[in-house]
């Protein structure tokens, strides 16, 4: 296979530049809805109750759209791969751009990790005796070969697959309202109406499980941010990236809430859990046993299209660390066809983790994984609104005017310090759940080691540039 070396001084050009509107929405879309709603969005029901989770996946909406606010003017006025790596180094310090790339390549590995592992859960429904692991590692392998092969070719699939699951998600919808309504016949062990709201108050659990289930409500809407990644491949980032992301809020907000509000209403809080995707269970309960196996396809079609955006986002910051120089300069190497083929394939290492996971226990290991890589993607958001505020404080004080920026955050600076408020809030609630608690035994040490590293790296290039006397 061809290998080019990509061009440091015009690194947004070596891209293919292919990617449409159309494209850039579905692979956000793509992005977000996969393990979080299809498996995780249970584990939420079960930890908040069904007001509370119906509340935190409101507040969650809110979060994800104060941050993609922010982004919208940093990606518009900026349009560049790895973006809010760029825009922390640029606006923030290089340190904390070096260790937000990082922080996003592991969100989306350890994510990558999670839905092979889910995806092996799933396929466990229809063959009981075979192990998660051998399922994992045959996806694993299909997506990345998509990935590999073409720019094109893995825009069109991600469109095609992501189509798929929103069609599926809507008529989940639909479907779960008749069943509230009670037009359609359901199981007698689900309760009728909206009783499940009332039946256990507003917190079933204790307060605190509103803060521990936001965490995991970030890794469900984490991959909105993927509309900034693909600034450098958009065809028309200026026009194409504000229209992807209003479009992109909006139906993530109606497919979030809305199929939160359906699972909370007939699932009941004991039953809902992670090793069983809730949507599968509602459709088991409501009678439809057929239609549960088809919603089995759908999700595991769901699963394997967020890995296939998942890996897209980690290799193209991973391509972005290289191409700063942080790493090696392989990792910044384009295939004739345009895709970072050694980016790629290291990026699929997060595979391994999902091995591990169904090695283990893929039950109380998957929740690992998600609270890892929910934390990591709430400090890349923090990033993201810190950075915004940084530029646009820097943009007014050399002289620039809000109304020549082509998409702009109204309401600053409150926009941006409310979003980190409630990534802050997210990161507290972690410590009153102890199955989440480990995305601070390793986030944590993650980021102390990234500054580490940059610190020593750059003391290091100093001190032999002095003594080579550049």
């Amino acid at each position: 296979m061809e290998v080019a070396k990509i061009s440091k001084s015009h690194h947004d050009h070596s891209f293919k530049k292919e990617m449409k509107t159309r494209h850039i929405v579905m692979l956000a879309l793509g992005g977000v809805i996969g393990t979080g709603l299809f498996l995780t969005s249970g584990y939420t029901v079960n930890q908040a109750g069904p007001l509370g989770a119906v509340l935190v996946y409101a507040v969650g909406a809110v979060m994800v759209y104060l941050v993609m606010m922010s982004l919208g003017e940093l990606a518009v006025q900026m349009p560049e791969t790895g973006s809010f790596s760029h825009y922390a180094a640029r606006f923030i310090g290089p340190g904390t751009g070096y260790t937000v790339g990082w922080l996003y390549w592991l969100t989306w590995t350890v994510a990558i990790g999670s839905e092979f592992t889910a995806a092996g859960i799933l396929m466990t429904r229809w063959f009981p005796e075979s192990p998660v692991w051998f399922w994992s590692l045959l996806f694993a392998a299909s997506v990345l070969i998509c990935n590999i092969v073409s720019v094109r070719l893995f825009a069109e699939t991600e469109f095609w697959l992501s189509l798929v699951k929103v069609i599926a998600v809507m008529v989940f919808i639909i479907v779960g309202g008749l069943v509230i309504l009670g037009v359609f016949h359901h199981d007698s062990t689900l309760h009728s109406g909206l009783s499940n709201f009332t039946r256990e108050g507003l917190f079933p659990t204790s307060p605190a499980s509103i803060l521990s289930a936001l965490l995991a409500v970030a890794f469900a809407f984490s991959g909105t941010e993927l509309i900034g990644i693909t600034a450098g491949e958009a065809k028309d980032p200026q026009k194409s990236i504000p229209k992807a992301i209003k479009t992109t809020i909006y139906r993530l907000a109606i497919f979030f809430i809305g199929t939160i509000f359906v699972l909370a209403a007939l699932l009941p809080r004991e039953k809902a859990g992670i090793v069983e995707s809730p949507f599968v269970m509602v459709f088991e309960l409501t009678g439809f046993s057929y239609s549960a196996d088809v919603m089995n396809f759908v999700i595991l079609t769901a699963l394997l299209s967020a890995a296939n955006s998942g890996l897209y986002a980690a290799s193209r910051m991973l391509w972005t660390l290289s191409d700063q120089g942080h790493i090696s300069a392989t990792f910044s190497r384009l295939t004739a066809k345009g895709t970072p083929l050694f980016a790629i394939i290291f990026s699929m290492l997060g595979a391994g983790a999902s091995l591990l996971s169904s090695v283990l226990s893929p039950d109380t290991v998957y929740l690992a994984l998600v609270s890892v890589s929910g934390f990591a993607v709430i400090l890349v958001w923090i990033s993201i609104s810190a950075s915004q505020l940084a530029f646009r404080r820097k943009f007014i004080a050399e002289g620039g005017s809000v109304d020549d920026l082509r998409f702009k955050v109204k309401a600053f600076p409150v926009v941006p310090m409310v979003s980190i408020a409630l990534c802050l809030c997210a990161c507290i609630g972690i410590a009153f759940d102890p199955s989440q608690r480990v995305a601070l035994y390793f986030g944590l040490p993650f980021v102390a080691c990234c500054y580490f590293t940059y610190w020593i790296k750059n003391r290091t290039t100093g001190y032999l540039q002095q003594k080579q006397g550049i």
